[in-house]
């Protein structure tokens, strides 16, 4: 009689109830803006979250020309592409791109409407004491 062979590398069924995980690798990189994925729904969440992750950008532009020169075409995609997404009621605009303190500046503007309301800026300034 032929002897059964057993397979101890075959794949296992899964049903599809169960949860799977999967470890992500740890991205120590110091140039991310972001360690996660963030989806800023509301004012709010831009108060509290934003001010953050532009300092960040400010600190990345300081050094590197082009994400500077990205971020200066269009900061929202920009943003996005780096896993920031705003409402879309919100604005930015990256004003005095060109000069030693850049300034990014978020806009509230409701659809089918003129004004914009400033919710945050933030604009890098360096200072020496002694």
């Amino acid at each position: 009689m032929a002897k059964k062979k057993q397979h101890k590398n075959l794949p296992a069924k899964v049903q599809s109830t169960e949860l799977i995980t999967v470890q992500q690798e740890k991205d120590d990189n110091p140039l991310n803006i972001t360690a996660k994925l963030h989806h800023l729904k509301t004012r709010a969440e831009v108060r509290k979250f934003l001010p953050d992750i532009l300092g960040r950008v400010l600190a990345r532009i300081w050094i590197d020309n082009e994400f500077k020169d990205e971020f200066a075409n269009d900061p929202q995609k920009t943003l996005e592409f780096n896993g920031v997404y705003l409402p879309e009621d919100m604005k930015i605009e990256f004003q005095k791109p060109n000069s030693d303190r850049p300034r990014i500046v978020v806009y509230e503007q409701r659809p089918n409407s003129k004004f914009k309301l400033r919710v945050l800026y933030l604009q890098l300034i360096m200072m020496a004491g002694r």
